[in-house]
């Protein structure tokens, strides 16, 4: 997981991008005063036991409701790790962004087993994406 954050902190040094900031906030400890800041969202978690990270499930928890009519329409990313299996955790998030309505940019990047070139490439696309949809 650190070196696709990496490899989404890389994916904003395009010179086109130097205007969007990166704020790197880990799950437990983001708030809904971060959510409520922010133009957009790059969101990533291990796929643990078929579901996203017990941390990005606190973090949804934490933010639900007090962001509900406030971010709609919040463009987001996603990339996701498993060691054989993606899907239930793409799916928990997509269902719980649906919810929040918020409006997905790019396709999720899933990675299963090793993280390989191809998979951090992914990851530089996607923040660049996010951040380049910010800047219209």
């Amino acid at each position: 997981m650190q070196e696709m954050l990496e490899a989404v902190r890389d994916g904003l040094r395009h010179e086109e991008l130097a205007d969007v900031e990166l704020v790197v906030r880990p799950a437990l400890s983001a708030t809904a005063s971060d959510l409520l800041a922010a133009d957009g969202v790059v969101l990533g978690t291990p796929a643990n036991i078929g579901y996203m990270s017990g941390a990005l499930k606190h973090f949804f928890d934490g933010v639900y409701y007090p962001t509900l009519e406030a971010r709609v329409g919040l463009p987001y990313g996603l990339y996701v790790h498993g060691g054989n299996d993606t899907t239930g955790a793409v799916r928990a998030v997509e269902k719980v962004a649906g919810g929040l309505q918020w409006q997905r940019v790019a396709a999720p990047v899933e990675v299963t087993g090793p993280v390989d070139r191809a998979a951090l490439d992914a990851c530089r696309d996607l923040s660049a994406t996010v951040a380049a949809h910010l800047l219209g």
